[in-house]
């Protein structure tokens, strides 16, 4: 395989990441959109900012589907608590009357 073609297969590669990484990140703006959603009706409602059971129930199903699909439970369970803090984070500052 010629090096043009090399670097045109490895330009391919990248495209298809980038792609990815903006479809990620498009997903993570609208799930911490409705979760400061979630944030706000849980102030209305006098909810507390954490809900550890339903967490845990949510890594359990989120683990089996990384499972599934090929990817390495241990990095999506620490992927997954990364994101759940961060949204504890914003119900918390919700609660203290920050509007995000």
């Amino acid at each position: 395989m010629g090096e043009e073609q090399h670097d045109q297969r490895l330009a391919d590669y990248r495209s298809s990441i980038d792609n990815i990484d903006a479809a990620l990140v498009h997903l993570l703006a609208e799930r911490f959109k409705i979760t400061k959603a979630v944030g706000r009706y849980k102030k209305e409602a006098d909810l507390a900012p954490a809900d550890p059971g339903r967490e845990e129930i949510q890594l359990a199903r989120l683990r089996g589907l990384a499972e599934e699909s090929g990817l390495d439970p241990v990095f999506t369970e620490k992927f997954l608590r990364f994101i759940v803090a961060e949204v504890i984070h914003h119900h918390q500052r919700i609660a203290e009357g920050e509007q995000l």
